[in-house]
C-alpha cells in the first residue's frame, strides 16, 4: 500500500513522525510519501517537499507568499496524481490541506483527516464542508467531536499522542546536574514559540519580565529551550538587548520542564506538554494588529490554551494581545513559583486536565485506522479491476 501524508507545521511534523513510526510498526511494507518536515523524513516518509520552505503565519505573510503556496498546491496535486496513493492523510494545517483534499477527491483518492480544523472554536460551517471531503476523521481532543458529529462526519477520539511522548529524558538528579539547577533554585522557562513572528512578538516582553523577576527574586535562573535552531541568532540578538542571563538549551526539554517552577509560553502544544510535566504556564498570544482584528471577529472562545479548554475554566493565566506586558507577565509568573499556594492549586487542576487526553497508545490506534482505510481503498480497486 501507498499512503500520502501532508503536514505543514512543526506540530504536524511531530504528529506525522509518530504516525509514520506506528504505521511502519504495524505494516513495514507500506510506502509513505508526501509533504512534511525532517521528523517525518527521519521516520521513513519520502518527502516531495519540506514544509520549512513554506511555513508562514498571519494574513499578510500568507498574502505575500500566496503565489509560492499555490504553486506548491499544484505541484503536490501533480505528485499525488502520478503516485496514486491509496489514501491521503491530512495532519492539521487546515487551509492548505483542505484545498489538497479537494484535489484528492477529484482523483478518487480517499481522505483521512487527523487533527481536523478547529470548527468548535471558529467557522463552524467548515465542519460540514470537511465532512463532504474526508471519509474519516480522528481528533486529538474530546471537545472537537460534537460539531463534526452534527455535520455528519465519521469522527472519533482515540486519545492524544502527547501522553506517550512527553516524558522526562533524564532522571531528576541527572537533569539537575545537566542544567545546573539546585533544589533551592527557582527555574523559569521562556518559550516564545517556533515561528519568527512569535519570537519577535513575544520574546522581548518575556525578557523584560525576566529582568523584573531577577530584581525581585535574584535566585531565579532563566532557560530558553530553542524550538527552531534556525532562529538561534535572532534569539541571541534579542537576549543581548536585555540585562538578564538566559541559558539556551537544545535537548532534554521535558526533563527541564520537570525541574522548572513556571514558564512563560506562546500559546500552543507546548503548553499542553508542560501540563503533562506538571509545569504551570503563563500563556501568551499576540498577533499583528490586522491579524488580531480579523481573528477577534471570527473566533469566539472563552479560553485559548488547551488545559483551560479541557476543563472549561481558567486553570492558569492567559494573556492576550495588549495584556502581553512585562509587569503583568512577571506578576503572573511570581504567583506560580514553587512554594506559592497558587502553584499547588494550579498543578492539581493540570493533572485533571491531562486525564482528559485519554490512555497511552493513541498513535498506534490512529495508525490502525489509517491502514484499515488504505486497505479498503486497495481492496475496492482490486475488485473493480476484476470486474
Amino acid at each position: 500500500m501507498k499512503i500520502m501524508m501532508s503536514a505543514g507545521e512543526v506540530s504536524g511534523d511531530l504528529h506525522g513522525e509518530r504516525l509514520a513510526r506506528a504505521i511502519h510498526r504495524q505494516s513495514p511494507e507500506t510506502q509513505l510519501i508526501g509533504f512534511g518536515g525532517i521528523r517525518m523524513e527521519a521516520a521513513g516518509v519520502k518527502l516531495f517537499r519540506n514544509f520549512a520552505d513554506y511555513n508562514v503565519m498571519g494574513v499578510w505573510e500568507v498574502i505575500k507568499n500566496l503565489r509560492r503556496i499555490l504553486k506548491l498546491l499544484d505541484d503536490l496535486s501533480a505528485y499525488m496524481a502520478a503516485e496514486r496513493p491509496d489514501l491521503l492523510v491530512l495532519i492539521d494545517y487546515p487551509d492548505f490541506n483542505w484545498r489538497l483534499a479537494k484535489r484528492a477527491k477529484k482523483l478518487g483518492i480517499p481522505v483521512f483527516s487527523y487533527i481536523p480544523p478547529s470548527a468548535w472554536a471558529w467557522r463552524k460551517g467548515r465542519a460540514k464542508k470537511c465532512a463532504a471531503l474526508a471519509d474519516e476523521f480522528v481528533a486529538i481532543f474530546p471537545h472537537e467531536l460534537p460539531v463534526y458529529e452534527a455535520a455528519g462526519a465519521h469522527i472519533s477520539f482515540v486519545g492524544n499522542p502527547l501522553v506517550d511522548t512527553v516524558k522526562a529524558e533524564l532522571p531528576e538528579e541527572e537533569a539537575r546536574a545537566f542544567f545546573g539547577i539546585a533544589p533551592q533554585d527557582h527555574a523559569v522557562l521562556l518559550m516564545p514559540g517556533s515561528r519568527r513572528q512569535e519570537i519577535t512578538m513575544l520574546l522581548p516582553a518575556m525578557l523584560k519580565a525576566a529582568e523584573i523577576l531577577k530584581a525581585r527574586r535574584p535566585e531565579t535562573k532563566f532557560f530558553l529551550p530553542v524550538a527552531a535552531a534556525a532562529y538561534k541568532s535572532l534569539i541571541q540578538g534579542l537576549i543581548a538587548q536585555h540585562d538578564v542571563d538566559v541559558k539556551l538549551t537544545y535537548e532534554n526539554r521535558y526533563a527541564l520542564m520537570g525541574l522548572a517552577d513556571v514558564a512563560a509560553a506562546a500559546s500552543g502544544t507546548v503548553v499542553m506538554e508542560a501540563a503533562l510535566m506538571g509545569l504551570p504556564c503563563v500563556s501568551l498570544y499576540r498577533l499583528a494588529p490586522l491579524n488580531y482584528m480579523i481573528g477577534r471577529a471570527l473566533v469566539h472562545v472563552e479560553h485559548f490554551t488547551l488545559p483551560n479548554i479541557l476543563l472549561g475554566e481558567t486553570i492558569q493565566p492567559e494573556l492576550l494581545q495588549d495584556e502581553v506586558e512585562p509587569h503583568r507577565i512577571a506578576k503572573e509568573l511570581l504567583r506560580l513559583y514553587r512554594g506559592e499556594s497558587a502553584r499547588d492549586e494550579t498543578t492539581a487542576k493540570l493533572r485533571k486536565a491531562c486525564e482528559r487526553l485519554g490512555p497511552p497508545g493513541a498513535s498506534d490506534r490512529v495508525a490502525a485506522k489509517i491502514l484499515a482505510a488504505a486497505k479498503r481503498k486497495r481492496n475496492s480497486g482490486e475488485q473493480h479491476e476484476e470486474l
